[in-house]
Protein backbone atom coordinates (compact mmCIF):
# COMPACT_ATOMS: atom_id res chain seq x y z
CA UNK A 1 0.00 0.00 0.00
CA UNK A 2 1.45 3.04 -1.21
CA UNK A 3 1.87 6.58 1.21
CA UNK A 4 -0.74 8.05 0.06
CA UNK A 5 -3.06 5.18 0.17
CA UNK A 6 -2.11 4.97 3.50
CA UNK A 7 -3.14 8.37 4.39
CA UNK A 8 -6.56 8.12 2.63
CA UNK A 9 -6.96 5.14 4.47
CA UNK A 10 -6.19 6.59 7.40
CA UNK A 11 -8.39 10.05 6.78
CA UNK A 12 -11.75 8.03 5.43
CA UNK A 13 -12.21 5.20 8.15
CA UNK A 14 -10.27 7.18 11.05
CA UNK A 15 -7.54 4.43 11.51
CA UNK A 16 -6.27 4.78 15.22
CA UNK A 17 -2.91 3.31 16.27
CA UNK A 18 -2.80 0.08 18.24
CA UNK A 19 -2.07 2.18 21.50
CA UNK A 20 -4.85 4.29 21.15
CA UNK A 21 -7.21 1.58 20.88
CA UNK A 22 -6.41 0.14 23.83
CA UNK A 23 -6.86 3.30 25.20
CA UNK A 24 -10.89 3.03 25.03
CA UNK A 25 -10.51 -0.63 26.53
CA UNK A 26 -11.99 0.14 30.19
CA UNK A 27 -12.49 -2.68 32.75
CA UNK A 28 -16.35 -2.70 33.93
CA UNK A 29 -15.14 -2.50 37.78
CA UNK A 30 -13.28 1.30 36.97
CA UNK A 31 -16.32 2.99 35.36
CA UNK A 32 -17.26 6.21 37.92
CA UNK A 33 -20.48 5.07 39.98
CA UNK A 34 -22.21 6.26 42.97
CA UNK A 35 -24.09 9.73 43.78
CA UNK A 36 -21.32 12.20 42.63
CA UNK A 37 -21.55 11.87 38.93
CA UNK A 38 -21.25 15.16 37.73
CA UNK A 39 -24.50 16.40 36.35
CA UNK A 40 -23.65 19.15 34.06
CA UNK A 41 -19.94 17.94 31.80
CA UNK A 42 -18.58 20.96 29.41
CA UNK A 43 -15.52 19.92 27.30
CA UNK A 44 -13.72 21.68 25.33
CA UNK A 45 -12.40 19.81 22.10
CA UNK A 46 -9.19 20.96 21.17
CA UNK A 47 -6.20 19.45 19.70
CA UNK A 48 -7.52 17.74 16.67
CA UNK A 49 -4.97 19.84 14.39
CA UNK A 50 -1.64 18.89 16.42
CA UNK A 51 -3.11 15.45 16.34
CA UNK A 52 -3.69 15.38 12.22
CA UNK A 53 0.27 16.95 12.33
CA UNK A 54 1.78 14.10 14.41
CA UNK A 55 0.24 11.73 11.99
CA UNK A 56 1.28 13.86 8.79
CA UNK A 57 -2.08 14.09 7.93
CA UNK A 58 -4.06 17.40 6.99
CA UNK A 59 -6.23 19.52 9.80
CA UNK A 60 -9.12 18.17 8.17
CA UNK A 61 -8.47 14.46 9.51
CA UNK A 62 -7.82 15.19 13.19
CA UNK A 63 -11.50 17.28 12.89
CA UNK A 64 -12.58 14.31 11.13
CA UNK A 65 -11.48 11.95 13.87
CA UNK A 66 -12.51 14.18 16.46
CA UNK A 67 -16.22 13.71 15.51
CA UNK A 68 -15.52 10.08 16.03
CA UNK A 69 -14.25 11.29 19.75
CA UNK A 70 -17.92 13.12 20.26
CA UNK A 71 -19.81 9.97 19.53
CA UNK A 72 -18.38 8.10 21.87
CA UNK A 73 -17.54 10.62 24.51
CA UNK A 74 -21.68 11.07 24.21
CA UNK A 75 -22.50 7.39 24.58
CA UNK A 76 -20.12 7.01 27.69
CA UNK A 77 -21.05 10.19 29.53
CA UNK A 78 -25.11 8.72 28.96
CA UNK A 79 -23.83 5.45 30.26
CA UNK A 80 -22.52 6.44 34.14
CA UNK A 81 -25.84 9.29 34.49
CA UNK A 82 -24.24 12.25 33.32
CA UNK A 83 -27.49 14.75 32.50
CA UNK A 84 -25.33 17.21 30.09
CA UNK A 85 -23.05 17.28 28.19
CA UNK A 86 -21.71 20.44 26.16
CA UNK A 87 -19.42 20.15 23.86
CA UNK A 88 -17.56 23.51 22.88
CA UNK A 89 -17.70 22.77 18.98
CA UNK A 90 -17.03 26.61 17.52
CA UNK A 91 -16.27 29.44 18.86
CA UNK A 92 -16.98 32.89 17.42
CA UNK A 93 -13.01 33.31 16.91
CA UNK A 94 -12.68 30.13 15.03
CA UNK A 95 -13.85 31.98 11.77
CA UNK A 96 -10.52 33.40 11.81
CA UNK A 97 -9.27 30.25 10.26
CA UNK A 98 -8.35 29.32 7.00
CA UNK A 99 -11.60 29.32 4.76
CA UNK A 100 -11.09 25.53 3.77
CA UNK A 101 -10.69 24.59 7.19
CA UNK A 102 -14.40 26.28 8.65
CA UNK A 103 -16.09 25.18 5.27
CA UNK A 104 -15.36 21.63 6.57
CA UNK A 105 -15.75 22.49 10.23
CA UNK A 106 -19.36 23.66 8.98
CA UNK A 107 -20.12 20.44 7.22
CA UNK A 108 -19.48 17.85 10.53
CA UNK A 109 -22.79 18.93 12.39
CA UNK A 110 -24.71 18.08 9.28
CA UNK A 111 -22.20 14.58 8.55
CA UNK A 112 -22.41 13.42 12.13
CA UNK A 113 -26.01 14.02 12.56
CA UNK A 114 -26.98 12.12 9.62
CA UNK A 115 -25.04 9.28 10.76
CA UNK A 116 -25.93 9.05 14.76
CA UNK A 117 -29.24 11.34 14.69
CA UNK A 118 -31.07 7.52 14.35
CA UNK A 119 -28.96 6.14 17.08
CA UNK A 120 -29.48 9.20 19.36
CA UNK A 121 -32.84 8.92 19.29
CA UNK A 122 -33.09 5.38 20.24
CA UNK A 123 -31.04 6.39 23.14
CA UNK A 124 -33.66 9.03 24.05
CA UNK A 125 -30.71 11.63 23.36
CA UNK A 126 -31.63 15.71 23.50
CA UNK A 127 -30.00 17.72 21.26
CA UNK A 128 -29.54 21.52 21.80
CA UNK A 129 -27.45 24.18 20.11
CA UNK A 130 -26.19 27.31 22.07
CA UNK A 131 -24.69 29.74 19.76
CA UNK A 132 -25.34 32.61 17.30
CA UNK A 133 -27.53 30.99 14.29
CA UNK A 134 -26.73 34.31 12.38
CA UNK A 135 -23.48 33.56 10.57
CA UNK A 136 -23.70 29.77 10.21
CA UNK A 137 -24.22 28.58 6.75
CA UNK A 138 -27.81 27.35 5.92
CA UNK A 139 -27.16 23.97 6.09
CA UNK A 140 -24.89 23.69 9.21
CA UNK A 141 -28.01 25.50 11.07
CA UNK A 142 -30.49 22.96 9.15
CA UNK A 143 -28.80 19.67 10.54
CA UNK A 144 -28.69 20.88 13.89
CA UNK A 145 -32.39 22.38 13.91
CA UNK A 146 -34.19 18.93 12.55
CA UNK A 147 -31.87 16.84 15.18
CA UNK A 148 -33.10 19.58 17.84
CA UNK A 149 -36.90 18.85 16.27
CA UNK A 150 -36.82 15.35 16.75
CA UNK A 151 -35.12 14.88 19.48
CA UNK A 152 -36.97 17.60 21.31
CA UNK A 153 -39.01 15.30 23.69
CA UNK A 154 -36.49 13.12 24.74
CA UNK A 155 -35.98 12.56 28.46
CA UNK A 156 -32.49 11.36 28.52
CA UNK A 157 -28.91 13.21 27.67
CA UNK A 158 -28.88 16.33 26.77
CA UNK A 159 -26.18 16.94 24.35
CA UNK A 160 -26.20 20.51 24.04
CA UNK A 161 -23.93 21.57 21.36
CA UNK A 162 -21.48 25.00 21.58
CA UNK A 163 -21.40 26.46 17.91
CA UNK A 164 -20.63 29.92 16.61
CA UNK A 165 -20.42 30.31 20.32
CA UNK A 166 -18.70 33.12 22.37
CA UNK A 167 -19.08 34.24 26.31
CA UNK A 168 -18.80 37.87 25.95
CA UNK A 169 -20.73 38.51 22.84
CA UNK A 170 -23.30 36.08 24.74
CA UNK A 171 -23.29 38.03 28.06
CA UNK A 172 -23.39 41.39 26.17
CA UNK A 173 -26.37 40.57 24.40
CA UNK A 174 -28.04 39.64 27.97
CA UNK A 175 -26.51 43.02 29.49
CA UNK A 176 -28.95 44.85 26.32
CA UNK A 177 -31.68 42.55 27.26
CA UNK A 178 -31.40 44.12 30.51
CA UNK A 179 -31.24 47.75 29.52
CA UNK A 180 -34.16 47.31 27.31
CA UNK A 181 -36.26 46.14 29.88
CA UNK A 182 -34.75 48.75 32.12
CA UNK A 183 -35.69 51.39 29.05
CA UNK A 184 -38.74 49.98 28.89
CA UNK A 185 -40.16 50.45 32.62
CA UNK A 186 -39.97 46.57 32.70
CA UNK A 187 -37.32 46.09 35.33
CA UNK A 188 -35.81 48.31 37.91
CA UNK A 189 -31.72 48.49 37.87
CA UNK A 190 -31.29 48.82 41.46
CA UNK A 191 -33.44 45.63 41.48
CA UNK A 192 -31.42 43.14 39.04
CA UNK A 193 -30.02 40.13 40.27
CA UNK A 194 -28.16 37.09 39.26
CA UNK A 195 -30.93 35.18 38.06
CA UNK A 196 -32.79 38.33 35.57
CA UNK A 197 -28.93 38.04 34.03
CA UNK A 198 -29.23 34.56 33.96
CA UNK A 199 -32.15 34.48 32.26
CA UNK A 200 -30.66 35.61 28.61
CA UNK A 201 -27.88 33.42 28.85
CA UNK A 202 -28.02 31.01 25.90
CA UNK A 203 -27.87 28.16 28.78
CA UNK A 204 -30.61 29.28 30.06
CA UNK A 205 -32.54 26.33 31.43
CA UNK A 206 -29.38 24.48 31.68
CA UNK A 207 -27.67 24.08 35.27
CA UNK A 208 -24.08 25.55 35.15
CA UNK A 209 -21.69 22.85 34.77
CA UNK A 210 -19.82 21.16 37.21
CA UNK A 211 -17.15 19.93 35.84
CA UNK A 212 -15.19 21.59 32.36
CA UNK A 213 -12.79 19.56 30.61
CA UNK A 214 -10.32 20.77 28.19
CA UNK A 215 -7.94 18.59 25.99
CA UNK A 216 -4.69 19.26 24.15
CA UNK A 217 -2.70 20.73 27.30
CA UNK A 218 -3.50 24.35 27.33
CA UNK A 219 -4.91 25.84 30.45
CA UNK A 220 -7.55 28.43 29.12
CA UNK A 221 -10.86 28.88 28.86
CA UNK A 222 -11.16 30.67 24.99
CA UNK A 223 -14.09 32.52 25.96
CA UNK A 224 -16.28 29.41 26.95
CA UNK A 225 -19.29 29.70 29.32
CA UNK A 226 -17.15 32.20 31.62
CA UNK A 227 -20.49 33.30 33.60
CA UNK A 228 -21.35 29.47 34.16
CA UNK A 229 -17.94 28.30 34.76
CA UNK A 230 -18.02 30.37 37.83
CA UNK A 231 -17.84 27.23 40.63
CA UNK A 232 -16.87 24.48 37.48
CA UNK A 233 -14.43 22.06 39.04
CA UNK A 234 -11.42 21.77 36.25
CA UNK A 235 -9.70 19.39 34.66
CA UNK A 236 -6.97 19.53 32.06
CA UNK A 237 -5.05 16.73 29.76
CA UNK A 238 -2.24 16.81 27.34
CA UNK A 239 -4.29 14.42 25.78
CA UNK A 240 -5.36 15.74 21.68
CA UNK A 241 -9.36 15.77 21.49
CA UNK A 242 -9.65 12.40 18.44
CA UNK A 243 -7.34 10.21 21.05
CA UNK A 244 -9.99 10.98 24.10
CA UNK A 245 -11.23 7.72 25.34
CA UNK A 246 -13.88 6.59 27.99
CA UNK A 247 -10.96 6.08 29.89
CA UNK A 248 -10.19 9.51 29.86
CA UNK A 249 -13.42 10.99 30.81
CA UNK A 250 -13.62 8.20 34.00
CA UNK A 251 -10.36 9.51 34.70
CA UNK A 252 -12.00 13.13 34.89
CA UNK A 253 -15.04 12.31 37.07
CA UNK A 254 -12.71 10.04 39.23
CA UNK A 255 -10.77 13.17 39.93
CA UNK A 256 -14.24 15.22 40.28
CA UNK A 257 -15.75 12.71 43.03
CA UNK A 258 -12.47 13.27 44.97
CA UNK A 259 -12.69 16.91 44.90
CA UNK A 260 -14.77 18.92 47.98
CA UNK A 261 -16.94 21.69 46.40
CA UNK A 262 -17.25 24.62 48.57
CA UNK A 263 -18.62 27.11 47.06
CA UNK A 264 -16.68 29.94 48.71
CA UNK A 265 -18.05 28.60 52.12
CA UNK A 266 -16.05 25.81 54.80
Amino acid sequence: MGLFSKWLRKLRFGVLTENEMQQSQVKSEEIPSGDNIPEHVAIIMDGNGRWAKARGLPRIAGHHNGMKAVKRITKAADGIGVKVLTLYAFSTENWKRPKAEVEFLMKLPQEFLSLELGELIENNVQVKMMGNRDLLPDHTVAAVEEAVRQTRHNTGLILNLALNYGSRLEMVEAAKQLARQAVAGELDPDKIEESDFEKWLLSCGLPDPDLLIRTSGELRLSNFMLWQLAYSEFWFTDVYWPEFSEEHLYDAIREYQRRARRYGGL
